[in-house]
């Protein structure tokens, strides 16, 4: 699909991200890689829900320098991140949702293992529900370049798939198209809300 393709659908899927709650005040940020040298990502302050392709700026996925009098997401540093280590990455979606936030906190250790859920396999490569969707937790920071860090360390050490939690904060997720990077945030969305259910049921 084109820049400009890949782009309308992004911007189709803000809007059905918005329509969620997925995004309240302002928050979460996201992404389309448009060549191997850049990426677009939205513009800081932005309402995602009603997010238009003008609001969108390019990013040197280097350098993370941007050639606009606007800013952009304030995380774009992580963006570039899972773009340079990632390369078959296409589309990168970070969403505030509820369940992944309070999920985040709820779960004390630096992983959430998820298994048993038939929905495991919206997520590319998983093929049955008996196998283990490991989701990476990391501590929150204010600090971008110290989160990138920490996120570019663990997967020197173990490869991140699908996404990661940032605790207390919400959900990175990324496909190699938009339509994939969707499809996954609407699977773990929805393990996500069957994790915390279960764990609320079992404290009755």
């Amino acid at each position: 699909m084109s820049e400009d393709g890949q782009l309308a659908a992004l911007v189709d899927a803000c809007h059905w991200i918005g329509a969620r709650g997925w995004c309240p005040a302002t928050g979460g940020n996201m992404s389309i890689r448009s060549s191997e040298q850049r990426c677009l990502i939205s513009e800081s302050g932005k309402d995602k829900g009603s997010l238009r392709v003008e609001d969108f700026l390019a990013v040197d996925i280097a350098s993370n320098q941007v050639d606009d009098t606007r800013t952009p997401s304030a995380e774009t540093g992580l963006h570039t991140l899972l773009y340079r280590s990632h390369p078959a990455v296409g589309a990168i979606l970070h969403t505030h949702s509820v369940n992944a936030t309070v999920l985040s906190r709820a779960e004390l250790g630096p992983t959430l293992d998820l298994t048993g859920y038939e929905m495991q396999k919206s997520l590319t490569g998983v093929g049955s529900h008996l196998e283990s969707v490991v989701i990476a937790i990391f501590e929150n920071h204010q600090d971008i370049p110290t989160l990138a860090a920490q996120v570019a360390e663990r997967h020197h050490r173990d490869p991140l798939r699908f996404g990661f939690l940032v605790r207390g904060h919400g959900l990175y997720c990324w496909g190699r198209d938009i339509q994939q990077a969707r499809r996954h945030l609407e699977g773990l969305e929805f393990l996500f809300h069957c994790e915390l259910q279960r764990r609320l049921l079992e404290t009755k």
